[in-house]
């Protein structure tokens, strides 16, 4: 089997339902295409897994649930599944018509269902900070009896989102990556699990994808570790007449910012930590980009970087 270097890249949720679309699958469609092609055309080069964010699909299912009497109404472990599901054949189907498109009909796609560990005594339980669903204005927030916060882009439902501890899939998303196939895994963070004896039991919560993906980049040894989202990368300052996007930024900058409060626990916050995490455990590139830039990224082109 070639020995090609391994990228591990995050979509998040938001990136797949852009500002001002409602999330019809349509528009999902139509948003995947051009990071598909990206990582299909880098697939002659490099090794891919794909994890990916579910905060707006999660929270829509929700709110699909809450208005329906008629069906027994599932747990949110449940529901995040069920985003796996629904993403990763989207995210197949958007690379299998990237493949098709140049001509390679032999590329093996594989999405796993994936458990993710974590504590069940984190402080996360008892202070929801994980943003789901759709945006509301401080108007219609008021008239709703969920746990809110207020975010860059409006009031948003928040959940409990403890932190990953270790990905119960690794070893299965290890042996398909060396048997060349592009895996889609993690999906929303991974359904969030404690181990009870020796049995696991999933827990009411939404795990951040980002953290939860610095964890499996390091499990797996990933060379490269990718957040591509709708932005351009990591700002400083942000809404301030001189706000910033980062480049290459070396890691004490980084640190510092973080101590200042430069990144906000909703939005930005969890890519950097990830950022952070993945270069202190392996060295290795890490970088924040548009989900159009993925190609230029990679190259050391855009994007913010970690560097020494």
């Amino acid at each position: 089997m070639e020995d090609k270097p391994t990228i591990l890249i995050a979509f998040g949720g938001n990136a797949l339902i852009q500002k001002g679309q409602v999330g019809t699958h349509k528009e999902q469609f139509k948003n995947l295409k051009l990071p598909m092609r990206q990582v299909a055309r880098l697939s002659k080069n490099y090794k891919f897994v794909i994890t990916h964010g579910n905060g707006p699909q999660v929270g829509n299912l929700l709110l699909q649930q809450e208005s329906c009497d008629e069906v027994p109404k599932m747990p949110l472990e449940i529901i995040g599944a069920m985003t796996q599901g629904q993403i990763g054949y989207m995210l197949e189907s958007s690379l299998d018509d990237a493949f098709m498109e140049l001509g390679d009909h032999q590329q093996l796609l594989a999405t796993l269902i994936t458990y993710v560990v974590v504590d069940e005594n984190d402080s996360g339980f008892k202070n929801p900070t994980k943003p789901i669903g759709p945006f509301y204005t401080d108007k219609q927030a008021e008239k709703l009896t969920y746990t809110m916060a207020k975010t860059d882009k409006g009031m948003r439902r928040v959940v409990a989102s403890p932190k990953p501890v270790t990905i119960v899939e690794r070893r299965e998303i290890k042996k398909l990556i060396d048997m060349d196939f592009i895996v889609i895994c993690c999906g929303g963070g991974g359904i969030p699990v404690i181990r009870k004896n020796r049995q696991f039991r999933g827990v009411e919560a939404v795990i951040d994808k980002d953290l939860a993906s610095s964890i499996l980049a390091r499990e797996i040894k990933a060379d490269i570790f990718v957040i591509a989202s709708d932005i351009k990368g990591a700002g400083i300052n942000w809404g301030q007449p001189d706000q910033q996007i980062l480049g290459k930024t070396p890691l004490a900058d980084m640190e510092k910012y973080v101590q200042e409060g430069q990144f906000p626990a909703g939005s930005m916050g969890p890519k950097i930590e990830a950022m952070i995490q993945f270069f202190n455990a392996t060295g290795n590139r890490g970088v924040i980009c548009h989900l159009e830039d993925i190609e230029n990224a990679i190259a050391g082109k855009v994007g913010t970087e970690i560097v020494k």
